[in-house]
């Protein structure tokens, strides 16, 4: 019987057959890895430093579906990365002639650090292309629901109105907030290049005069940053990604989050525009792609975790803190990818559910305009009785299962209050409209 793919994702239906996980798949990661050696010996051969024929030879040699992934990862064990059994695998390939060009003054690391920030910067753009998306059919809902009114909700229970409009644009502020820094970390992302010890001693050796301009034309080759010194042990770059990585799946999480509760069947504020199915109730319609970003949201912080802890690496080579990092990295990329992907299918097809918010703003009967009705009132009744009106009403409001703007109209005492304005929650919005605008303009 066959292996099954590790890669094919059975249990993560967060990211299988996401772009992510394409970009992020054993495959991609090789394919990474002998694009960074032969990035190393073109830019030698460029120098001087390695023959010319060097250069088209390891090219040439240097694609993926030439080698066997699970032979790798296999012998991978015996040197503790995948980089020592794929170099000795390239520099067969290439041939006796070239073969010694391969790898030239660089160490496993350098090639493997590389790898994983051509694999992140190939994610992200993936990801920020989805968060576009997201942010686009964000600004859309705010603007259409602008005034759309909805019980404002805080620690579980009704407070007062607000508007889908602000939620909206609050959700696509937060997913602008995550693009800004996946944008930031995306452009600095550096290549490694500073041989069995940061030094850059073996490009010396080998006839460099300027190693540190190697290491430049080595990050310019592959579209990377030129970093200002080798970055074994200071892990900068992996912790910028793992905190926009996980800024990114938290600010999607809120949006699952408040769809989860909007969407329950008693509330039914918002729906997801294709619901996935149960297998044991036909009636039902879940909401899939929330629940997978909830599920990212959840994992993403421990994978972090892992990674600013492999932060304290010791010496100019660690062991353990920097093999620790490979798995959570990988983990981070996909999840986010997964969860970017499943954000804009949820956004562009969410269906909002105006009647229904308006049938919950009467669920208090009336008492969510309560905060209203203490400051207006106070100016006609005083503080005092104004608070001592309002709470014998707001019980009564329930035991009578009348609203609180018919009992305030049987009042003598308020006879001149136009209390239908008073006791309407769409007119207590607020500011909800101005800042729903304001949000909207950033871009």
């Amino acid at each position: 019987m066959t292996s099954p793919d590790p890669d094919t994702g059975l249990l993560a239906p967060g990211w299988a057959d996401s772009p992510a996980a394409s970009a992020t798949s054993d495959g991609a990661f090789l394919q990474a890895l002998l694009d960074a050696e032969s990035a190393l010996t073109r830019v030698q051969a460029r120098l001087g430093l390695a023959p010319a024929g060097a250069a088209e030879a390891v090219t040439g040699a240097a694609r993926a579906d030439r080698f066997d992934v699970r032979s790798l990862a296999d012998r991978a064990r015996a040197g503790g990365n995948p980089v020592i059994p794929l170099v000795a695998d390239l520099t067969k390939a290439v041939g006796q002639e070239y073969g010694p060009s391969v790898h030239r003054g660089a160490t496993s690391q350098d090639i493997l650090d590389t790898a994983m920030m051509l694999v992140a910067a190939r994610t992200l753009d993936l990801v920020l292309a989805d968060l576009d998306r997201v942010q686009r059919a964000l600004a859309r809902l705010a603007g259409e629901h602008r005034d759309t009114a909805m019980p404002g909700r805080t620690l579980t229970q009704h407070a007062v109105p607000t508007t889908f409009g602000l939620k909206a644009a609050g959700w696509r502020s937060l997913v602008l907030d995550a693009r800004d820094r996946a944008l930031g970390v995306r452009d600095g992302l550096p290549a490694q290049l500073g041989g069995a010890a940061g030094t850059l001693a073996a490009f010396t050796a080998y006839g460099a005069g300027d190693p540190t301009a190697l290491a430049a034309a080595f990050a310019r080759e592959l579209g990377l940053e030129a970093p200002l010194l080798p970055w074994h042990t200071l892990r900068t770059p992996i912790a910028d990604l793992a905190g926009c990585l996980a800024f990114t799946a938290g600010a999607l999480g809120k949006i699952a989050a408040d769809v989860l509760v909007l969407g329950r069947t008693e509330i039914a504020e918002v729906t997801e525009g294709s619901g996935g199915g149960s297998s044991a109730m036909p009636h039902k319609a879940n909401p899939v792609r929330s629940t997978l970003i909830a599920a990212a949201a959840r994992r993403a912080p421990q994978l972090a975790a892992t990674l600013y802890g492999s932060m304290a690496a010791e010496d100019e080579r660690p062991a353990g803190a920097w093999h620790a990092e490979w798995e959570p990295l990988r983990d981070l990329l996909r999840l986010v990818g997964g969860a970017a992907r499943d954000a804009a299918e949820l956004t562009e097809g969410l269906r909002v559910n105006a009647d229904a918010m308006r049938r919950n703003l009467d669920l208090t009967h009336g008492l969510i305009v309560s905060e209203r009705l203490s400051a207006e009132l106070a100016d006609v009744l005083g503080r005092a009785r104004a608070k001592e009106l309002l709470t014998e009403l707001a019980g009564r409001t329930y035991a009578e299962g009348r609203s609180l703007g018919e009992l305030l109209a049987q009042e003598p005492e308020l006879k001149d209050v136009d209390l239908g304005e008073l006791t309407d929650p769409a007119r207590y919005t607020g500011s909800a409209g101005a800042l729903t605008d304001r949000a909207l303009e950033r871009r």
